[in-house]
């Protein structure tokens, strides 16, 4: 029997494990390598930091002997998932769909190892064996095994049955029987014994075994992972500003990068078991150290690192800390490469200016909007709040000319510690 690091005992001291059916069972099963599967919806045309969870334990599960298999959800992203949702998901169009779901693919390979010599992950589509499926062949080979009374106890669905304003479609309360039809498929074809994924899923998922046991005679086995919430209950991975995407068109690496740098102290221990690979004895060590001297942070540091090369790779991170440096710790725009500035460019507020001649300092505060009036960007610069490509300016009757722009196109102006406004020169 070939030997594997207990996956049930890695999850467990990282917090990871919610609920899982048969615990005991499971425990000694995953002593040899078993397969396992997670599914991604195509809901939009980008994964989030909220699917991280799932994806972070399919990887952990190959990097420890396991074999993975990560699900697009084409088939059951023309369905809606009614987990968790207080109404009815708007159905998407088919092309649409099948567009974001190639995209999902692009990302899911970025995370998994596919080109493994010893156990390669894989990466399919629902589409493929759910659109093969006719009316009646559903209705008789599927459905049969189901009673409505066992699908209404189901929370995704009591919740809204409850709700006789809301309701429920047929289309969403068939979800999981589709999904179902998943891990059946995927216990015939690869012999995958374990679901995982969000507490919402349960429902779904011991449907999939209930279909497994009912056709297969088989046994199988599901776990959930918890729902993350920040320490002030917040729902993780949702900023001021929306969506923290894996898509780099849609958060920046170097937005990526700020945001885990933005965890809190009370969260970044919890944060570092459930999303990196750092060992127990590493982590205890950063949460001392935030313990001592939490004003260093070197804990958001390691989480930021590691999460930013885990999505984007190293030289994205190099490039986020770059950044990072010229807007909070006073390096020069000067020093800067162009690669580095356009990482600015794409991650925080700018405006394009189009600069036939000089342009004196106060006016160009309010076209930027840091400033509001002639009144408060004079102010600003007497108190000495106003920086021009990280260097203190005092002077209210300062020029800007082309000669101050970094690279013939950039200067960075920044009002107190936190306001900074990148400028272009439209060419």
């Amino acid at each position: 029997m070939e030997s594997v690091t207990n996956i049930f005992d890695e999850l467990n001291w990282r917090g990871l494990i919610n609920q899982s059916s048969d615990a005991t069972g499971l425990k000694q099963r995953v002593n040899s390598p078993i397969t396992t599967y997670a599914g991604f919806d195509p809901t939009a045309d980008s994964l989030h930091i909220g699917n991280l969870i799932p994806l972070v334990a399919l990887m952990r599960f190959q990097k420890l002997g396991h074999h993975a298999i990560a699900v697009a959800g084409g088939g059951t992203g023309l369905i809606g998932d009614p987990s968790g949702k207080e109404e009815e998901r708007k159905l998407s169009q088919s092309e649409i769909v099948a567009d974001w779901t190639n995209r999902i693919k692009g990302q899911l390979e970025h995370f998994l190892d596919f080109n493994s010599n010893v156990n390669p992950a894989k990466l399919v589509n629902n589409y493929d064996w759910i659109s093969e499926y006719n009316l009646i062949e559903y209705l008789r080979d599927i459905g049969k095994y189901f009673t409505v009374n066992w699908m209404l106890a189901k929370d995704s669905v009591k919740v809204r049955v409850d709700r006789e304003d809301v309701g429920i479609s047929y289309t969403e309360f068939s979800y999981m029987i589709i999904q179902a039809i998943d891990f059946l498929h995927l216990k015939k074809k690869y012999n995958c014994e374990l679901q995982i994924g969000g507490s919402d899923q349960w429902g779904n998922m011991t449907a999939g075994m209930e279909l497994i046991k009912r056709k297969l005679s088989a046994d199988s086995y599901c776990m959930t992972f918890p729902l993350i919430l920040t320490s002030s209950g917040k729902k993780f991975g949702k900023t001021e500003k929306g969506t923290i995407w894996l898509d780099a068109e849609r958060t920046t690496p170097y937005q990526f990068y700020q945001f885990w740098l933005n965890t809190t102290d009370e969260d970044v221990t919890r944060f570092l078991k459930y999303f990196t690979f750092l060992t127990k004895e590493k982590i205890d060590e950063f949460e001392t150290k935030t313990k001592k001297q939490p004003q260093l942070r070197e804990a958001q540091k390691a989480l930021g690192k590691e999460m930013t090369i885990m999505a984007h790779g190293e030289s994205e991170y190099e490039k986020a800390i770059a950044a990072s440096k010229i807007l909070f710790e006073g390096s020069s725009i000067k020093e800067a490469n162009k690669e580095t500035i356009v990482t600015l460019f794409k991650s925080m507020e700018h405006t394009e200016l189009e600069l036939n001649e000089n342009i004196g300092l106060v006016d160009l505060l309010i076209k930027t909007n840091l400033c509001k009036s002639k009144r408060e960007a004079r102010q600003d610069i007497e108190n000495g709040a106003i920086y021009l490509n990280s260097e203190k300016i005092k002077e209210i009757e300062a020029i800007i000319s082309k000669d101050n722009f970094v690279l013939g196109n950039y200067l960075i102006l920044r009002r107190g510690q936190k306001n900074n406004q990148l400028v272009k020169l439209k060419v």
